[in-house]
């Protein structure tokens, strides 16, 4: 009797199963054929009141932006706040910066510490993840360094989203010396900046025509043997990706150093783009089929004179084929309200030869 009983559980438990997977089934059935798009086909027997091409929603895209840098002559306009709420408005999936945050050149520790918290009322604003690129007004002295790593970790990573390689470098170590009256500087500029915008502008020309500061921006960036060694270990630990992706602040194929590259030997028939900033001045490169942008700044003052003069974010689909890249000037974004006289200055900064 009890043989028979327990046989009955086991057909009955098993029957259960069954019936449990067949719904299961039927449920993922359902979710399968569940459409997209879709329309009466009765009405529409023929002619269509829309083109043919396939919605382009592959759940293997992503879409990002990356914004440049805010500093180096502090943005008395709001650029890059406004910038902010723009990007809320697009919703990409992340946002990347490329160095450049805040002035830098601090009194002390507090005064640095000021700086940032400053700096990251402004990035917290945005709903996305927001990633740290170091630039030479983020870090120019070993306390600097010391701080950034307290408060980021690292100075150079890496990070894999939807089977593409973000690498993020450090171009700041070794570099040469800022002026020792930067600080004083950068302060009478931010402030003509507001009281006298011409002064400002012809400051910032002949801070830029100074022998010395072209020196400096022309020389080669060299990567450390350790950074170098990451990145070649990295990237063979990632050697399956679909694209790799650099970032740095220094676009340091302007002047490609020997450690540079040996970089460009080491990653050469990889699929990658490299992005950086540092000049604020947008600029492209095609060098062996490969792309490099520098970017553009985002509230940064204006270096040289030219289209490459605009505050702007460059968005960044990904795609099988590839990334699509496209660049959105911010006085080209506004919200369904309309523009916003009182941030006509955010939107339409000049150079300083306008």
């Amino acid at each position: 009797m009890k043989g028979n009983l327990f046989f009955i559980k086991t057909v009955f438990i098993g029957l259960a199963f069954v019936i449990l997977a067949g719904c299961n089934q039927t449920k993922q059935e359902v979710v399968k054929e569940k459409k997209v798009f879709s329309y009466d086909e009765t009405d529409f027997p023929d002619a269509k009141p829309w083109t043919s091409k396939e919605f382009r929603n592959n759940p293997e895209n992503f879409k990002f932006a990356i914004i440049g840098d805010r500093t180096g002559g502090a943005n008395a306009e709001g650029t890059f706040l406004l910038a902010m709420n723009q990007i809320n408005l697009l919703q990409p999936e992340f946002v990347i910066n490329v160095g450049d945050l805040i002035e830098g050149y601090p009194e002390d520790r507090d005064d640095l510490i000021s700086m940032w918290e400053e700096a990251d009322s402004i990035t917290n604003m945005l709903q996305m993840p927001f990633f740290h690129v170091m630039g030479n007004h983020d870090v120019s002295t070993p306390m600097t360094k010391e701080v950034w790593l307290e408060r980021f970790g690292k100075d150079y990573y890496s990070f894999v989203y939807q089977n593409v390689l973000f690498m993020v470098l450090n171009t700041e170590d070794e570099r040469p010396a800022p002026p020792n009256d930067i600080k004083e500087k950068l302060k009478i500029y931010n402030e003509l900046k507001l009281e006298n915008p011409e002064a400002a502008m012809k400051m910032l020309k002949d801070f830029m025509t100074d022998e010395a500061v072209i020196a400096a921006l022309g020389q080669p960036v060299e990567l450390p043997e350790k950074q170098l060694a990451w990145i070649e270990e990295t990237l063979e630990k990632n050697s399956e990706v679909r694209w790799t992706f650099f970032f740095m602040h220094e676009p340091c194929w302007e002047n490609p150093s020997e450690s540079f590259k040996s970089l460009q030997k080491t990653v050469k028939g990889r699929k990658h783009t490299m992005f950086a900033g540092h000049l604020h001045y947008y600029d492209y490169d095609n060098i062996d089929g490969v792309e490099y942008i520098t970017m553009g700044p985002t509230g940064a003052s204006f270096h040289h004179d030219g289209p490459g003069n605009v505050d702007h974010m460059t968005w960044v689909t990904m795609t099988d084929n590839g990334p699509q890249i496209g660049n959105i000037a911010l006085k080209g974004i506004f919200d369904r309200k309309g523009l916003d006289p009182e941030l006509f200055g955010a939107y339409d900064r000049k150079g300083y030869d306008e």
